[in-house]
């Protein structure tokens, strides 16, 4: 047969491979079979890409990527959710620092249906593998081969002798208790519904049957398992079934004595209708976070504590930090006038959450206060039917002032609350505790790190993204995490985590009206609004500019987009900038110096996103600051 390959005679730095215009108003899976071989392992090895480019989009969503190197063709398994929207699958080869390598891709083939469905008829068993065992392992049994250990007359797919099927055979088994497992591929995206299939059992002596889901961490769950009444036949199975981060379906079967008979499988299934009649909404996380711009969303204090979390809100000024969502909004503020004697504690309760699920919840909390502010905000798990509170995370110390993200992964069996809990001992331990940006995601923290980040997000943690200097110098653009050298000036962390990375200029290295250009790759023009936001600072007496400006490919022009001039915060702002372009165009700040070395002006977690912007700036070409001063709204 044929595959395509590249390999490093290729002077390019990235082969790239697209398909048509594809359209799937129905769920479908997409399998790739593909071989990376390489001589050496090097620190830039080769990979292979596969991104999805929506209509409509400037940016393309990575869907998988792979790099480990083997012998042998591979095969991947990705689920395409079903979408109105036309859209092209785009293979992309990145050869890397290895001189010896070359990617090879042998199949893409894209089925209606769900990856984890199976009738075993194709070579490539859909991407389900074996676990090797020395002794009882899967086979794939049928296909008229009459030297093969074809146990069973017909297979269920087509109910014939030529069919496949599944199997495992006891005849090999040496130790007790020794099992055979069979994995499916990974689910890619969030699937909560009915997996049913078809199996046969003849036994002996007693076979155990069972069905797993494994998550990315290792952690098994028992959702089926045979009881043991015998089938001469095929019968069916189902079971519910919820995946709304990645998992396996493992198929286990356990023999006791080589004389313990067979289980045989065949036609795996999915619906996304549950098999029960049970009907549950499934669970939005979405609905358990909260910025506190509107109120408190699902979150409440109790009434017998009185009073401890107040909703605030400072507008922008030079003294006082505003919140982090978008540094004139609100957040939650813990021990203020009202509430500072000794002794007084502040509960802030979330929504009920489903037990036996994976979650992980970020926030961001900031403090201010004299001493030690250790311990002044606890996060406890409180589950309802036992009355157990367990404490998960505590403050220890972090940088005054700055808002600073935690992250915290927790699993429990039974429906629990988030609560955060703020108190102080006495008068000298009372600073003020700051909360706000509350999310909860699905599945572990550490696993939604590994997860591709969104297409047209820059957070500079890592680089500096779609962005370019104009030149490189000490009067360029610097990406830098804490704070500027400069007092009086410049951010004292980045608004990502509060730890992380942002872009700024060095007012002492530059003189008075001198400009940096942070200048995006050429980005994809689409029909309809696209939404700009980002976050930007500019504190310090002697601020310059701060300019947004968008190029049209082939257009000498920069049309400015959004300006502001002076002194703005000692806050994190956030900008907002609907623009649009039907052509192929590039994004640039610029930022000017201004009078005085204290014009340190940095920006920070810009995102591109398809479609009008939710919220509208009143003002996007704006000089000074409002003259308010260091007041807080309650």
């Amino acid at each position: 047969g044929h595959y395509i390959s590249v390999d490093t005679s290729y002077e390019g730095e990235k082969a790239v491979l697209s398909s048509p215009d594809l359209y799937s108003e129905e769920w479908s899976c997409v399998r790739l079979i593909y071989q990376i071989a390489t001589s050496d392992a090097s620190p830039d090895p080769a990979r292979l890409n596969l991104y999805l480019r929506q209509e409509g989009e400037s940016f393309d969503h990575l869907l998988w990527s792979a790099k480990e190197p083997s012998d042998s063709w591979l095969i991947a398994s990705l689920d395409l959710t079903n979408s109105t929207k036309k859209y092209k699958l785009v293979l992309e080869g990145e050869m890397g620092q290895d001189k010896s390598t070359s990617i090879a891709v042998f199949e893409i083939k894209i089925t209606s249906g769900y990856c984890i469905e199976c009738g075993f008829e194709e070579n490539h068993l859909c991407g389900y593998v074996n676990r090797w065992n020395p002794n009882v392992n899967w086979f794939v049994g049928g296909g008229n081969i009459q030297n093969s250990q074809s146990i069973l007359p017909k297979d269920h797919t087509l109910n014939s002798a030529l069919g496949h099927y599944m199997y495992v055979d006891s005849v090999y088994v040496k130790h007790f208790q020794e099992v055979a497992q069979l994995i499916s591929p990974k689910t890619m995206a969030p699937i909560s519904g009915c997996l049913s299939f078809y199996y046969q059992l003849k036994q002996e002596s007693s076979i155990v049957f069972t069905v797993y889901l494994r998550d990315m961490s290792g952690f098994y769950e028992e959702i089926w398992k045979t009881d043991s009444a015998l089938n001469a036949d095929w019968a069916l199975a189902e079971v519910d079934f919820n995946a709304p981060y990645p998992m396996e379906v493992i198929f286990e079967v356990a023999f006791n004595s080589a004389k313990g008979g067979y289980v045989a499988l065949d036609d795996i299934s999915f619906s996304p209708v549950y098999c029960s009649n049970q009907t549950g909404t499934p669970f939005n996380p979405a609905n358990a976070g909260c910025n506190f711009e509107e109120d408190l969303c699902n979150f409440y204090q109790d009434q017998k504590d009185g009073p401890g979390w107040s909703r605030v809100k400072v507008k922008r000024n030079v003294y006082r930090a505003g919140d982090h969502t978008t540094g004139f909004g609100y957040y939650l503020l813990a021990n203020t006038k009202f509430t500072s004697q000794p002794g007084y504690i502040g509960r802030l309760y979330g929504p009920t959450l489903p037990g036996n699920l994976q979650f992980c919840l970020r926030f961001y909390y900031a403090l201010y206060g004299f001493f030690k502010m250790s311990g002044t905000l606890a996060v406890y798990i409180f589950e309802e039917n036992h009355v157990v509170q367990e404490k998960i995370w505590s403050v220890l110390d972090s940088p005054k002032g700055v808002w600073t993200q935690a992250e915290i992964s927790f699993k429990k069996p039974m429906p629990c609350k988030v609560v955060f809990v703020s108190w102080c001992k006495s008068f000298w331990d009372c600073g003020l505790v700051a909360l706000d940006d509350v999310s909860l995601s699905l599945g572990s923290c550490q696993a939604a790190d590994l997860l591709l980040p969104s297409p047209g997000e820059c957070t500079f943690e890592k680089d500096e993204c779609v962005f370019t200097q104009k030149k490189r110098g000490r009067g360029s653009w610097h990406r830098k995490r804490g704070p500027t050298p400069t007092s009086y000036t410049g951010p004292k962390g980045d608004h990502t985590t509060g730890v992380g990375y942002y872009m700024y200029i060095e007012a002492s290295n530059m003189v008075y009206g001198q400009r940096a250009y942070l200048v995006s790759r050429s980005l994809r023009g689409t029909s309809g609004k696209q939404c700009l936001t980002f976050f930007y600072h500019m504190y310090g007496a002697g601020t310059g500019l701060l300019s947004v400006y968008l190029k049209k490919e082939g257009d000498d022009e920069e049309i400015p987009l959004w300006r502001r001039t002076g002194e703005q915060s000692i806050s994190w702002l956030r900008g907002l900038i609907e623009y649009e372009s039907d052509t192929n165009y590039q994004i640039i700040f610029e930022a000017i110096r201004g009078v005085s070395i204290r014009s340190d002006t940095a920006i920070d977690d810009i995102l591109f996103q398809a479609g009008p912007c939710s919220e509208v700036e009143e003002i996007q070409f704006s000089s000074g600051y409002p003259d308010s001063l260091n007041e807080i709204e309650y």
